[in-house]
């Protein structure tokens, strides 16, 4: 009988070999809460799936609960707090840190301003694995320090340890499904251009440029502007990779029909490896990406006229965190990729 607290969320029949039952509270160390239970006022007092310890069950005595509804693991099983731990220390790495919370879940957190990288194909094999699931942010994510950016969750109170070895042998083989690839001091290159003058597209589009970049805690470090010909873009291309940036934004009053045109010209002029024309991205769809040794320079028509989301706000946290994005990649962001 309970008196004076209630339980809630309460679990019925059995888990596995697991049975849960109701027992003395003088008899239940060692075994595990199936129900969350609260003070009369509404307070919880002990989390469902809690492991009651000798402490718990004089607290549990002073609030005069004489009955407990509780279960036990097996052999061949894990408790579910253990469980997601040790998922979560093989599912991650860079810049994180685990924080287990109640219930059977771990939480991973930035630890500083990163770019989550998420292996999509390994999550969806995880995913159907096991009684362990995961849920990650977005792949190319931007993540601010304190920012939980996953989280992993058991199945109530105990995974069958055949099942936790079967996932973290996958992931021993196939490395981890994500990682917060920190962003550190990055630099970024800024190239104005204009048919007629520069100045006329660094006035129109520098306040947005510096909207954009403050959503990922940085501002412009290298700034030029010229007309749009091929010989000064590629001129002023040189003395901004010079400078060795981030990376380098091209922001055009014009919208180029291909690498053909003026900046994708000039791009093959200073010696840059076009990677990707066209994103399945709007908006943002005439994209231009080449790369000069590791520097990427970008060209998105159209995406500095305004502070809503584009393409430029997709692969810019994976390049300010010196992650070299490919065409395939590119080719990727379709799914979700309609963004306004």
């Amino acid at each position: 009988m309970l008196t004076g607290i209630r339980a809630a969320g309460g679990w019925a029949g059995e888990k596995g070999n697991v049975k849960a039952q109701t027992i003395d509270v003088r008899e239940s160390t060692g075994r595990i809460l199936c129900c969350t239970i609260f003070r009369p006022g509404g307070r919880k007092l002990l989390a469902k799936g809690h492991v009651l310890n000798e402490e718990d069950v004089r607290l549990l005595e002073t609030e005069g609960l004489g009955q407990v509804w509780v279960t036990e693991l097996e052999d061949g099983e894990i408790g579910e707090d253990e469980a997601v731990s040790l998922a979560a220390q093989e599912m991650g790495c860079g810049s994180l840190e685990i924080r287990l919370a109640a219930g059977g879940r771990a939480n991973l957190f930035a630890t500083e301003n990163s770019c989550v990288l998420v292996d999509d194909e390994l999550l969806k094999q995880i995913n159907c694995t096991s009684s362990i699931v995961i849920a990650t942010v977005p792949n190319f994510s931007f993540a601010p320090g304190e920012q939980r950016i996953a989280t992993v969750k058991s199945a109530p109170f105990a995974v069958a340890k055949s099942q936790l070895e079967a996932v973290t042998s996958i992931l021993h083989e196939r490395g981890p499904i994500l990682q917060a690839r920190p962003i550190r001091t990055p630099s970024v290159g800024v190239l104005y251009t204009d048919p007629v003058q520069g100045e006329r597209a660094r006035q129109l589009f520098e306040s947005i440029m510096r909207q954009r970049l403050e959503r990922f805690g940085t501002a412009p470090a290298f700034v030029l502007s010229c007309v749009e010909e091929e010989e000064q873009v590629a001129r002023s291309m040189q003395h901004l990779l010079r400078a060795k940036p981030t990376v380098i934004l091209v922001a055009s009053t014009t919208a180029p029909a291909g690498p053909e045109d003026v900046v994708g010209r000039a791009m093959s002029r200073v010696g840059c490896h076009l990677e990707r024309f066209l994103a399945p991205v709007e908006p943002g769809n005439l994209f231009l990406l080449g790369y000069k040794g590791d520097v990427p320079i970008v060209s998105a028509p159209g995406c500095f006229r305004s502070a809503k989301p584009n393409v430029v706000d997709l692969v810019l946290p994976p390049m300010l965190a010196q992650y070299r994005v490919s065409g395939w990649e590119v080719a990727g962001l379709g799914h979700g990729g309609l963004l306004g």
